[in-house]
């Protein structure tokens, strides 16, 4: 009577144990705020028409710029880094569904045994005297072959969560490879701008060099004459060679630049085919940006932090289904004999096998509560990552579209300024000619209409990178 109520205490104790093992924290799952404001300014809009819904050929039409971004999107190391990125996702999924189907395979197994005379079973045919015919055979053979198979039941879909979550994270990085074919376009046009504008700013220094070196010959007889002085000489000698000096680094600028475009174009230098001559009539593309809420579903980088965080929810319960019971089934089924002759002798070479396993975490929970915890905070930090994602798009649409404004008024301020400083210049000349002019005004307004020019295209340059800038922000650029 005693030993059956200790049995039943023992019963009792283990299955409450059993119990308590099961028992899973709860379920904590930060939510995100996906509310973004109903415009990009002050003035609330409802035109929903985006630019980047359309494809970048639209958009881009110099026929060179867009030569270089097709060979860009065929070359680019990044881009093809990227590709073999999302081909290992598309393989861990694969993964992952396999886990929760049976495992079958096909072995074949032979093995040759003498036990010793002091085991149990070298022992047991001494002692039992058999007979020589019917004795094992010494050494003991033992061939089989036959299927295996092994299947643990998904009661709790963490399996199937697993395959989930990795489809998900797959669908992350196609999102992450067009935002990084988004960031190539975007660089490329930008970088080839650059171009232009340095060609450009090339051609008025070479242009304001010859000039200058005029105007040095001219105040070189007129110190002869004794119309001026040594001094009025070497000034203008000393600007001829900082005009030199300027248009030396413009040139290694163009050469690092074009460099820049190869790299991304993913080939060695070569010269860049482009027309320089275009630059002063390129017109910055009008961009329609839509209504904010676009960008979660045009930024391919905010699709890219949904799935993360969609994956990293499903983590937090493939996490949460190591603290319940596992049950897996084990079988087989072949033959087997001692002789390789007598391996298909059926039924007596038959053989099979069917087990199940149902097992509970009890001691080792310490470490599945902490990799429930590292899933729970992932999930966090995805979260906030899918809304910081969300703030910094909007906040970068913001600020190009404001460039934009502001740009499009300081060129038309700019452009005013280079036509005054030209006359100053030409007015200038004509005084110091007829000796109603100090050389010093000479210069001062040539380097003012120097550096009136070079801010000139500085802007127009601006002005398109901001166009380009814009397109990026509102996410286009990556549909083909």
């Amino acid at each position: 009577m005693l030993k059956r109520r200790i049995y039943q205490g023992l019963s009792a104790a283990c299955l409450a144990l059993a119990v308590a093992a099961c028992k899973a924290p709860e379920l904590v799952e930060r939510k995100v705020n996906r509310t973004v404001p109903a415009s990009y300014g002050t003035a609330s809009t409802k035109d929903t028409a985006s630019t980047a819904t359309g494809q970048w050929k639209s958009f881009f039409t110099d026929p060179n710029l867009v030569a270089l971004i097709d060979t860009a999107l065929q070359r680019n190391q990044e881009l093809n880094i990227s590709l073999q990125e999302i081909q290992i996702a598309r393989n861990e999924v694969q993964i992952r569904k396999g886990e929760y189907l049976p495992f079958v395979g096909l072995g074949a197994k032979a093995e040759a045994e003498r036990p010793s005379r002091y085991t149990l079973q070298g022992a047991t045919e001494k002692a039992i005297d058999i007979k020589p015919e019917h004795r094992n055979p010494d050494p003991l053979q033992n061939y089989q072959i036959g299927a295996f198979a092994s299947w643990e039941v998904d009661i709790w879909h963490k399996l199937r969560n697993s395959r989930k979550s990795a489809a998900l994270r797959y669908l992350a990085t196609v999102e992450g490879r067009n935002f990084t074919v988004t960031n190539l376009i975007a660089e490329i046009a930008n970088s080839y701008y650059e171009l232009l504008a340095l060609d450009n700013q090339l051609a008025i220094v070479r242009q304001n060099i010859e000039l200058q070196t005029n105007a040095l010959e001219l105040v070189r007889l007129q110190k002869e004459s004794a119309r001026t002085t040594e001094l009025a000489v070497q000034r203008f000698e000393a600007q001829v060679h900082n005009t030199r000096s300027l248009q030396y680094g413009i040139q290694q600028r163009i050469v690092e630049t074009e460099n820049r475009i190869n790299f991304l174009v993913g080939r060695y230098p070569q010269p860049i085919i482009r027309n320089a001559a275009s630059f002063n009539d390129l017109v910055p593309a009008v961009v329609q940006a839509g209504v904010p809420a676009q960008l979660l579903q045009n930024r391919p980088d905010i699709r890219q932090a949904e799935q993360s965080l969609a994956a990293a929810k499903l983590d937090i319960q493939v996490a949460r289904a190591n603290f319940y019971p596992a049950l897996r089934i084990t079988g087989g089924a072949g033959f087997g004999a001692f002789k390789p002759g007598l391996i298909f002798s059926t039924p007596e070479s038959m053989l099979y096998s069917l087990a199940g396993d149902l097992v509970a975490p009890l001691v080792n929970r310490n470490g599945i509560k902490a990799v429930y915890g590292n899933a729970t905070a992932a999930q966090i930090q995805a979260a906030y990552n899918y809304e910081r994602t969300i703030l910094n798009a909007y906040v970068e649409v913001a600020n190009q579209l404001s460039s934009i404004n502001n740009l499009a008024r300081s060129y038309d301020e700019k452009a005013k300024a280079v036509q005054a400083l030209n006359q100053s210049s030409t007015i200038s000349n004509s005084l110091f000619r007829s000796a109603r002019a100090e050389y010093t005004e000479v210069l001062f307004t040539q380097r003012d209409a120097l550096e009136s020019k070079f801010d000139l295209i500085e802007t127009k340059m601006q002005q398109l990178n901001a166009s380009v800038n814009v397109y990026r922000a509102l996410g286009g650029g990556w549909k083909q």
